[in-house]
């Protein structure tokens, strides 16, 4: 039986990002399929915050250089990798200097929410594809954490949906209460319709709140976890309705077993 492979997508990761629950858990579950006789590969953005002299990060000639197009612009992407220390677990990290190069994650000095989060939620999602797809590394299980990862199940089963190596993939999405203030820019719906996505696959995040986007996420997922013990109420009555594997909130000293039966159900 060949090893299962399990892609781990995450907005953050330890010790790139500080530690929160969504760090946390996206590096100790990958580390849990790397210990237990899995493969593994992680994603996440290249955000400025991110110390590249310290954590010696470097680019992927080989990788880098795919033009993504978002909203009819053609944007670069750049691939850069990381070894963890002490883990023998590689890091890929997806730059573009337009999107990641600011000393800020998501909002600017006076907390308001950047005007391309919108743009860099579709840069992320299209270019951890289009790399997984260059590496043709096809995974059996693809386990999503933060809100930045919400459209990749949207893509994967619509934009993707041909596509031959994530044809058994099975999407596994991590709820967090990693929340933000606001909306992110409304044009998301028609910059995703560029993409020949129908436009009434797109109805529930017409109004692009972190509720509405977790809850797209949930509608093309194949199992979910609620990583937070503080979820919407909004989004677990959607969870309830969709009628689709879950697992329920475990404490971090408690999580490993629990992940490792979840992730037996799909594979």
């Amino acid at each position: 039986m060949k090893e299962p492979k399990v892609l781990t997508i995450s907005t953050e990761v330890m010790p790139y990002m500080p530690e929160t629950d969504l760090s946390y858990l996206s590096f100790e579950s990958a580390k849990m399929v790397f210990n237990n006789g899995m493969q593994t590969r992680i994603f996440m953005p290249r955000f400025g915050v991110v110390n590249e002299r310290r954590h010696q990060l470097h680019e992927v000639i080989r990788l880098s250089g795919i033009n993504l197009i978002i909203d009819d612009i053609d944007m670069p992407l750049i691939i850069k990798v990381a070894s963890i220390p002490k883990e023998r677990m590689q890091v890929y990290f997806i730059d573009n200097d337009d999107y990641f190069k600011r000393k800020a994650v998501y909002t600017d000095e006076d907390n308001v929410l950047f005007e391309d989060n919108d743009d860099r939620l579709i840069f992320f999602t299209k270019g951890v594809i289009e790399t997984v797809k260059k590496l043709n590394w096809d995974p059996d299980i693809i386990h999503l954490h933060g809100w930045m990862t919400s459209l990749i199940p949207l893509y994967l089963k619509e934009y993707y949906k041909d596509d031959a190596l994530f044809m058994d993939s099975k999407i596994i999405t991590s709820l967090y209460n990693d929340s933000f203030e606001g909306d992110i820019n409304p044009d998301l719906t028609r910059k995703i319709v560029f993409d020949s996505i129908k436009k009434e696959k797109l109805n529930i995040i017409e109004k692009p709140s972190f509720v509405n986007l977790q809850k797209i996420s949930v509608n093309y997922s194949d199992g979910l976890i609620f990583a937070s013990q503080s979820i919407a109420d909004e989004v677990k009555n959607h969870v309830k309705e969709q009628k689709i594997e879950t697992l329920d909130f475990v404490e971090r000293a408690n999580f490993v077993p629990s992940y490792l039966a979840f992730y037996k159900k799909f594979i």
